[in-house]
Parts: structure tokens; sequence; C-alpha cells
């Protein structure tokens, strides 16, 4: 059937093994023959390991599929027909910083949301348009999937600052509530469907049909009743929502959406884990240290259960999934961060929005919706603002932008304390903000 190239740029990553395991299982209708992962100098011995364990699974599944592992992102990117990221600049010891920094400021700290999201963002939209350059020359009719956080921001800066039209953002969290939704109804997950529309973690279950029947409201009662069973993430404490916000707000909100409704509740249980277990990236960096441990087994040869301890839950089903329906013209219908394009009326129509959509050879075509409720658009407008400021900042290393990021965000209470933090993590982070430093010298 010919070539059929993937890039995995964040090769070296813990949840490599996910998207391999998802390719293995779909080479019947993605039958790929190169697979390139690839890291930075950094990242070099784990890129190794986990490459390595790629290799085993793919000989052990018998498919003529060839694993190379690179630090050469140009040798890689020639020829591409998809290329996935799921990089972290910085790694996780810059997470770490993101999230502790804001806490001595009683400011949540989260690798996508407040100060530590727009910190990421900083760090990573010069790192994801360097690739677009080498993309445009490279493999420029190579469609562009990106995993990397804060996703929504990142689409946006790719939309708004490179030539790269084939770009989709992915998420596993519409996913992954699909399923919750499904185990709240006792039913299969292929029996659900949910209107899912908003930005990347501030997304909305607008309304949920079981066989094709409305079932919202049954939902959101379940939600909230006394044997109601967890929705949430790993790294999102699973903090109880009031019962009549949840029936008055007539949506189901994201695990990510608890920052911004309890707030103060959040930021304590913040508080009181990074006194005592860590932070969520101190605590993944433990994880991940025995995750590589067990990659290196040369008899391990599939994805070991204690990556479910890493989060990330249907990262490989979203991924694969997106890949095989672009790829076979599918037509299906997933929850994507593409180009709005009028399907949310409240949005700019070249923004990023996180939507259902059909998945077509030519990419997503979002399903539209007319407007989001009233209850729901003003906090969805005020993010969407903070992703274009945030990703205009990325761009120019202009320190005031960036400033005015920080403070649009609803999780920073003032200027005065968005410029406490904003000097502070940009002194943790000068390593990886050079545009910022050059100005700043300037």
């Amino acid at each position: 059937m010919g070539k059929l190239k993937i890039v995995t740029i964040g090769g070296g990553s813990s949840y490599t093994p996910e998207i391999v395991e998802g390719f293995i299982k779909r080479y019947d209708e993605l039958p790929i023959t190169e697979l390139w992962l690839v890291d930075v100098e950094a990242g070099k011995e784990k890129l190794e390991i986990v490459g390595n364990m790629a290799k085993r699974m793919v000989e052990k599944a018998g498919l003529p599929i060839d694993v190379h592992l690179t630090l050469d992102r140009r040798e890689a990117l020639k020829d591409a027909d998809f290329v996935t990221t799921q990089f972290r600049v910085g790694l996780l010891d810059a997470r770490a910083k993101d999230e502790r920094i804001p806490l001595k400021y009683n400011v949540i700290g989260q690798e996508t949301n407040g100060p530590g999201g727009l910190f990421k963002g900083l760090r990573t939209i010069p790192v994801i348009l360097d690739i677009c350059k080498d993309m445009e020359e490279l493999c420029p009719n190579a469609w562009l999937v990106n995993f990397t956080n804060p996703a929504g921001m990142v689409t946006e800066a790719v939309l708004r600052y490179s030539n790269i039209k084939n770009v989709v953002g992915l998420c596993n969290v519409p996913i992954m509530m699909k399923m919750q939704v499904a185990e709240l109804l006792g039913a299969d997950g292929d029996r659900v469907h949910i209107d899912f529309a908003g930005l990347n973690h501030m997304v909305f279950g607008l309304n949920v049909y079981l066989d094709g029947e409305n079932v919202t409201d049954t939902v959101l009662d379940k939600m909230t009743s006394a044997d109601k069973k967890e929705m949430t993430m790993r790294n999102i404490k699973n903090l109880d929502w009031e019962p009549n916000f949840i029936k008055g707000l007539k949506a189901i909100p994201c695990p990510y959406h608890r920052y911004y409704y309890k707030t103060s509740q959040m930021l304590e249980a913040e508080l009181e884990e990074a006194d005592n277990e860590g932070t969520r990236a101190e605590v993944v960096q433990g994880v991940e240290r025995d995750l590589f441990e067990l990659y290196k087994d040369p008899n391990l040869a599939h994805k070991p259960e204690q990556l479910s301890k890493r989060g990330g839950a249907y990262y490989s089903d979203a991924a694969c999934s997106l890949i095989n329906s672009i790829y076979n013209d599918k037509r299906d219908i997933q929850t994507v961060n593409t180009i709005n394009n009028g399907a949310i009326q409240s949005i700019p129509n070249d923004s990023a929005i996180e939507i259902n959509c059909v998945i077509t050879k030519d990419g997503p075509k979002p399903i539209g919706i007319g407007d989001l409720p009233v209850p729901v658009r003003g906090l969805v407008q005020q993010i969407k603002s903070f992703e274009r400021v945030g990703a205009e900042a990325a761009v120019t290393g202009d320190y005031n932008t960036a400033l005015l990021a920080m403070t649009i965000n609803p999780l920073v209470p003032s200027d005065e304390i968005a410029k406490k933090i904003m000097d502070e993590m940009l002194e943790a982070h000068k390593e990886h903000l050079p545009k910022f430093f050059k100005k700043i010298e300037a």
C-alpha cells in the first residue's frame, strides 16, 4: 500500500508505549511502515529505553513497522505523513516550578491552568513553531497532531503564527468524560454520545444521549447522587460538586473546571499535597523513575499496568483514532481542537476551539452548535482571551503582554500578584525563555 510514515516528537516520553499499542491495534486499517521517535539530547537516555521497548512491542506483534530512534528532527520529518507532538520543554523539573511558585502567592499551580499554564505555553510555543517551519519545508502535506499542553494555546499559536493548516489539537479529557458518563449510566461507551463544545480543558458536555435518547438530566442527577462514581482524572482532586450548582449549570463540566468553580478548595488541597507528598510533578517524577526501570527489562514487550498511574487514560485511543480516521476518511465524530469557522458564534472564527467534528481525509469539520449557553459563555471567552494573549506573548517575548495574559486568567486575583509571580517564574525558567531575556537585555 506504499509508505505511511509517522513521526512522534517527544518520543522518549513514558506515554510512548500507549501510542505504539494504539498503532499496533489498528495496523489492519493503519498500515504504518515507519515510526520515528524523536527527542532532544536531554531525553536521549529515555528515548533509547522506551524506543527499544517500542521495537520489542512491534516485534512481538509480528508487524513490518520499522521503528527509528533519532535526535535529528529534520531527518525524521522528511516526507512524513503524520507528526505527533508530546514533548515538555524543561522536562518535569519545569512543571514542578510551574506548580510550586504560584502556591507561594496562594495561587493555584497547575501545568495547563493559571500561571503554570501560561509559562508552559511560553516555553512550548516557540518550539512548536520551529517544528512547523521544518514541516513546511520537509513534509508540507503532513498532519500535525498536537498533544503537547496547553493544547488549546498551542493550537491557537499554530493557526495564527505558522503556515501549517493541517493541524489538530488533541486531548484525552472528552473521551475520558464520555467513558465515565457511560459507566455512570451502566452502558457501553459506544452507546453514549455527548455534544462537547468549548476550549481545551474548558470543554462542556452540553447534551448526553444514550441510544439516541437525551438523558442529560439523568446524568446530572447521577453526578451528584449519594452513590455517584468518581468523575475526574489522576492529576485533579475529586472534590464533589454542589448538586444545586450542577443542576443550575445544566451541562457537564470537565474535571479542570474544578479550578475555576471550586478555586479555594482546590488551592487548599494543592497546598496540603505540596507540603506532604509533593506537587503532582514531583509525584510523577517518582512514577516515571519506576516506569523507566520497567521499560529497561529486555523481556517487557507490552504496555505495563503501572503506566495507568501516570494518567493519560485513553490517550492512545484519542490519538490513533484521529490519525486512522483522517487516513481512511472515516467521517466519524470525534472531539478535537480545530479552527472555529463559525461553529461557536461567540468565539472568533479564526480561533481554536474544542468541539465535536466529523473527521475526514481533509481534516476535522466542526459541528456547529450556534452558541454556548449563557451560564458558561463568559468563562470560555475569558479563557480564550487568555490563550490568545498568551500565544502572542510567547511569539513576541514581550513582558507586558505576558503579564497581561496572566492577569486576564481568572485564577490570578490581581495585577500586583500577577507581577510578583511573573517575575519569579521568568527567572526560574530563564533557560527556556530566550526571547524574553533578549528583549529585557535590549
